[in-house]
């Protein structure tokens, strides 16, 4: 795996990028001169396409090809020299250590997945119940929605991080974290009481990522038919029975798409620690490429892995207006 040869396939590849959309181009302009009749579905398929092509040559060169590279050197075990990368074929060993021998990835994986379960009704309630708020007929509506979406504009990893680093999480709440302590342990024990302190150390951040998942549900109860409400009201039924009969059930797709967003975020937000150790292993402390590149696999599988399992779960609950 010569730079040089790598940096050559990018130049050509990245080359692409202007000569296929071009080319595609050309083509309809080629066929219009010879007076070849083009019709209306050819005429759009073509515009389709060389709209996309940039796109479509970019997600291979920047995203594709780096993912197929990711692949094969996780199967490899990688030594780093002054002019190349040497591979050498290992199968499923890389795969394999996280199970038999790496002491640290599985607790981590473990901590993100409980951060996980612990923060999606967290967000999801604080975000539906901020969201019915701001649709609410109320002076300064929408500078208050501004303010709800600012924590997204403003919150980098780099900005977010800084942030905590000032004690942030900590002075938000308006109690010490020693305070805080005190107080949980003495009527909590054991596992209980290190969850619950742990929650609340990260409540800040917890509702820092609310802010699209409000946009979403905004957009949503925007969708939900007035006339439906309506009649609800005028057959006498209360706001409460409004909410859980009508508003919620059609919420449900939007519900979806929130957990779905939630679960990506959660996975990959700055202070997961699986991203850090697998950066820390791939190229500060070891540079095992290699392995590095099969936890992320792994980890990008298990993605995956949430999602179909919170798409198969919703199946019986999402319910869709344009359906029977």
């Amino acid at each position: 795996m010569q730079f040089e040869d790598n940096f050559f396939w990018v130049a050509v590849l990245t080359g692409l990028a202007f000569v296929v959309p071009a080319c595609i181009l050309s083509i309809r302009v080629i066929l219009s001169a010879v007076g070849v009749r083009l019709t209306y579905k050819f005429q759009r398929a073509m515009d389709g396409y060389f709209y996309i092509s940039t796109w479509v040559v970019g997600f291979l060169i920047f995203l594709a090809w780096p993912l197929f590279q990711s692949l094969y050197v996780s199967f490899h075990n990688v030594k780093i020299t002054s002019s190349e990368l040497k591979l050498t074929f290992i199968g499923w060993e890389n795969y394999a250590e996280p199970f038999l021998e790496d002491i640290h990835f599985l607790p981590l994986f473990t901590k993100t997945v409980a951060n996980l379960l612990s923060d999606l009704p967290i967000i999801l309630v604080f975000s539906l119940f901020v969201s019915i708020l701001v649709v609410q007929e109320m002076p300064g509506r929408g500078v208050f929605r501004m303010l709800l979406f600012m924590p997204v504009v403003i919150g980098s990893a780099i900005v977010i991080r800084r942030l905590f680093g000032e004690g942030v999480s900590t002075e938000a709440i308006g109690v010490s974290v020693q305070t805080l302590s005190e107080v949980v342990f003495t009527y909590l024990q054991g596992t209980i009481a290190d969850w619950v302190l742990d929650l609340v150390n990260r409540v800040t951040l917890v509702l820092w990522r609310t802010g699209v998942q409000i946009l979403i549900f905004v957009a949503g109860l925007h969708s939900v038919p007035i006339t439906m409400r309506e009649a609800a009201k005028t057959d006498g039924a209360s706001g409460w029975q409004i909410f859980w009969r009508i508003t919620l059930p059609m919420l449900s797709p939007v519900i979806l798409v929130n957990v779905v967003y939630t679960i990506v975020d959660s996975f990959t937000d700055p202070f997961n620690e699986v991203l850090t150790y697998i950066q820390t292993v791939g190229l500060t402390r070891d540079f095992r490429l290699g392995y590095a590149a099969a936890l992320g696999w792994m980890y990008f599988a298990s993605i995956f892995l949430f999602m179909a399992l919170a798409l198969l779960i919703s199946s019986r609950f999402v319910f869709y207006a344009g359906e029977r």
